[in-house]
């Protein structure tokens, strides 16, 4: 079994039912999923906006939200000072590096919808 890291753009897709959900449903199946500790607060963040767009969506968001507490994802530290690194030479955010650093580490699949960092991360 391959290992998968996901990150927040396509999980965030995942749990909030977002368009492009399926694409990424189907991506993940009975594969191991990683991904950096960065994951959840990304995912708070996208919660938070998503309340802020649609507040009387609240509790249905929060629900959902909270469907991603049931999720096996490894939770795996990153090298920081490498990841660093890496944003200097792809010209990437750190943020994003996170994910690529773990990918490229594990010699696993990145699952995102960020064309740049898809686009990065299957760069040889």
């Amino acid at each position: 079994m391959r290992v998968r890291v996901v990150d927040a753009s396509a999980l965030g897709a995942l749990i909030f039912g977002e368009p492009k959900a399926d694409e990424v449903a189907e991506s993940l199946a009975d594969e191991a999923m990683v991904a950096p500790a960065l994951l959840w607060f990304e995912l708070a963040s996208i919660c938070l906006k998503k309340i802020k767009a649609h507040p009387k969506l609240e509790d249905q968001i929060l629900k959902a939200f909270s469907l991603a507490d049931g999720l096996e994802i490894e939770i795996i530290d990153v090298d920081h000072k490498e990841v660093v690194q890496l944003a200097r030479e792809t010209g990437l955010t750190t943020y994003d590096c996170n994910y690529l650093w773990l990918a490229r580490r594990l010699n696993g699949e990145l699952i995102t919808l960020d064309i740049r960092l898809r686009q990065e991360a299957t760069k040889t």
